[in-house]
């Protein structure tokens, strides 16, 4: 039996623009940053306590060709760090084009740069075929040329390659990875795993025994991605392949859909909010929709800055999110305003509720009455 660890898209040096420093001086992006090098040794971890004889990275190795060297120092003492023989292959965004970032550095004697698509011997009777990619943007399936020169032997062979699948959904506007020419090197005992990266989502998910895998990525990038990130481990032996995928990232990338109408819904959207457990770890989009009245408003202004100050981010979403505010009657009269601001008051309250005004400066108007309301008091 072979087993190894199967990982991909690591996209060391990835940076997210929500993800921008605080008045406090937390920094999420630094922590994100760091937290996706730790997971390496994670992974390592994993390996070493699952027994594997070695681990496999299935492209995007690192984020873009122009890395810091810091974070490229870092990434390479945790590669080491894994103390197992550790296989890299370039995908899309470290791809083997001219001035590349491979070029410029020097890997630890545990790792190996799958440059080529000569096969590699890891073990007796064990091959690893890499298909690094040659540029960023792919216009023919890189696989199909070389599986159809591989040999049927008793060779147990792992194919690693970096791409879209043909009928996954994901990115079409690359070459897509031909099915056939894939399970057909699968039939006839050319290969005997395929170790894909570039779809972050660990797939199949329903499947242990399926020979042509995606990992996930280490760390999650996108709402896209449903829950933290995965690794996953393989077993060949003569009976075929047996795979787990295991959880291996501490970052959470979530979206919160709700209508808002009642005081109910506030009360559940707070309850929603507060029973995340790691929120300095936890990226938040948030889609309001409904109508809610200007105390509400003002309400549930409190409920996600309170929230905003424990997560990595917190943010409405660009194009999903239409909560409409009907101005009520707000008390400001306690509030010892001075006259400009009562003046002002007077204005926003008219704009509010100014049926020939369009909807969105209404609610923009209704935002600044909230906001004023809070900052008054």
């Amino acid at each position: 039996m072979t087993r190894f660890l199967h990982t991909s898209d690591w996209q060391l040096g990835q940076v997210r623009h929500y993800l921008s420093p605080r008045n406090d001086g937390d920094d999420p992006q630094a922590r994100f940053t760091q937290a996706r090098i730790d997971a390496i040794r994670t992974i390592g971890g994993l390996a070493r306590q699952r027994e594997c004889e070695f681990v496999v990275v299935a492209g995007d190795v690192f984020e873009t060709q122009n890395v810091s060297t810091t974070i490229v120092a870092r990434s390479l003492k945790a590669i080491e760090s894994i103390e197992l023989p550790v296989y890299l292959l370039p995908g899309n965004h470290d791809s083997l084009e001219p001035g590349n970032i491979w070029e410029r550095i020097k890997l630890p004697s545990n790792a190996t740069l799958l440059d080529g698509t000569d096969p590699i011997r890891v073990a007796d009777g064990v091959e690893i075929v890499g298909v690094p990619l040659l540029a960023r943007h792919q216009s023919t399936d890189p696989l199909e040329p070389v599986v159809k020169n591989l040999a049927s032997d008793a060779t147990t062979r792992i194919l690693v390659g970096h791409g879209q699948l043909e009928g996954l959904s994901g990115n079409t506007s690359e070459a897509l990875l031909a099915r056939e020419p894939l399970l057909a090197a699968i039939e006839r005992s050319a290969v005997s795993y395929v170790a894909l990266g570039d779809r972050h989502i660990a797939w199949p998910s329903d499947d242990p025994h399926g020979p042509i895998r995606y990992s996930g990525t280490q760390e999650t990038t996108s709402f896209n991605e449903p829950g933290r990130g995965t690794a996953v481990v393989v077993d060949l032996d003569e009976h075929g392949v047996t795979a787990e995928t295991v959880e291996v990232g501490t970052w959470l990338h979530t979206r919160i859909s709700m209508d808002l109408s009642t005081d109910e819904d506030l009360e559940t959207l707070r309850e929603k909010l507060a029973a995340f457990t790691e929120p300095d770890r936890t990226i938040v989009r948030y889609d309001l929709h409904g109508s809610v009245s200007l105390q509400q408003k003002i309400r549930l202004s409190e409920i996600l800055d309170d929230a905003e100050t424990q997560f990595a981010s917190l943010e409405p979403s660009d194009n999903r999110n239409d909560l409409t505010v009907v101005p009520d009657d707000v008390d400001f009269t306690d509030l010892d305003l001075p006259a400009w601001g009562e003046q002002g008051v007077e204005e926003l309250t008219a704009m509010s509720t100014d049926p020939a005004l369009p909807q969105e400066e209404r609610d923009c108007a209704a935002d600044a009455l909230s906001l004023l309301y809070r900052l008054a008091h």
